[in-house]
């Protein structure tokens, strides 16, 4: 995949493009969808393949009091999009300026100056430009005058677009899934899931467990103590976390080695009566090494409870024991002979 950073005037384009454009958080099933949809239209007509991305989330700069925070940050959202076998994404600077432009002069600049757009493929409620004053109508409206066309595409379940991309050729979407959930997908949809602990749910829209990236930094080496030595993972304060509890999932090392983990999150009561903030601890099942200062990323598969306040630190260990065995039996790995996971997570 071709990256283009858009901090300015763009060289004209050898060749048109069908292109999609959004925040594209999380890189959600809908998502992939919509990208199989352009694939499949650029592939129809010789025309290169385009997202049309932004370096931050619009909010943090229109509204940063109300701001969401981010199921992936920009390194990660350009992974994904990857993935997903499209030609070019345009990674567009989101400042003030870029907020005050006006919607005409954003499809002039970029979709049509940028990328020569052939087609443009959105979710029909799409809005940009200032105050949101582009809109599908307005798109169309252009298209006649520039010479592109424009379909707006409705919001569709983790079901529908499982079994739409899988009909078009995506490699990157699932084939469709009669026990995927009804609900619209969406990243509101995904963070309010994630909210509320509900990671079979998030997971779903997803297309893929829940992914948080951070640095590994010294603790208080509580859990070492305990006899379940754990990383204390830093994740930027604008990624949004699950809610606190115990999971099952994977750690994923900077040389991409993928182990199995039982991950703690929140703020442990038994030891403390409050903490200003909720810590990632991943305990690495049959792991001695050091992870200290290593960027990894964690991946959450399953919540096996909420946070439990423990009446004595013998009752924790025990708690923590029996955790560790269900994430074991989640995740399909046996003491010491874990099965080799799949690097994607899926």
């Amino acid at each position: 995949m071709e990256i283009i950073r858009a901090d300015g005037p763009c060289p004209a384009p050898e060749i048109g493009a069908a292109v999609t454009i959004g925040a594209y958080d999380g890189v959600h099933l809908g998502h992939r969808a919509v990208i199989a949809e352009v694939r499949h239209r650029a592939e129809e007509r010789g025309l290169r393949s385009a997202v049309i991305t932004f370096d931050r989330h619009p909010a943090m700069v229109v509204r940063p009091e109300s701001a969401p925070r981010l199921l992936t940050d920009l390194d990660q959202k350009l992974e994904l999009l990857a993935s997903t076998g499209i030609d070019v994404t345009l990674v567009v600077r989101f400042d003030e300026a870029r907020a005050a432009e006006s919607a005409e002069d954003f499809v002039r600049e970029v979709i049509v100056g940028c990328l020569a757009a052939q087609e443009v493929v959105v979710g029909e409620d799409f809005h940009f430009g200032h105050r949101r004053s582009g809109t599908v109508g307005l798109l169309r409206r252009m298209g006649e005058e520039l010479g592109f066309s424009v379909e707006g595409l409705s919001l569709r379940s983790a079901r529908d677009v499982g079994g739409e991309a899988a009909a078009i050729g995506s490699e990157a979407s699932p084939a469709a899934d009669p026990d995927a959930p009804e609900e619209k997908v969406s990243s509101t949809a995904i963070r309010a899931a994630l909210v509320a602990g509900d990671i079979g749910v998030a997971s779903a829209l997803l297309g893929r467990p829940h992914e948080v990236r951070g640095l590994v930094t010294p603790g208080d080496k509580r859990g070492r103590e305990l006899g379940f030595p754990t990383a204390n993972v830093a994740v930027a304060g604008e990624i949004l976390m699950p809610a606190d509890g115990i999971y099952a999932g994977w750690l994923v090392r900077e040389d991409g080695t993928v182990l199995p983990t039982a991950i703690n999150l929140g703020r442990r009561p038994t030891f403390y009566e409050q903490a200003h903030a909720s810590l990632l601890e991943a305990h690495v099942l049959d792991f001695d090494g050091d992870l200290y200062d290593e960027h990894v990323a964690v991946r959450f598969v399953a919540r096996l409870h909420g946070e439990v306040k423990y009446p004595s630190v013998e009752a924790l260990v025990a708690g923590i024991a029996a955790d560790v065995v269900e994430t074991r039996r989640i995740l399909g790995v046996s003491p010491h002979r874990g099965r080799v996971p799949d690097p994607d997570g899926r």
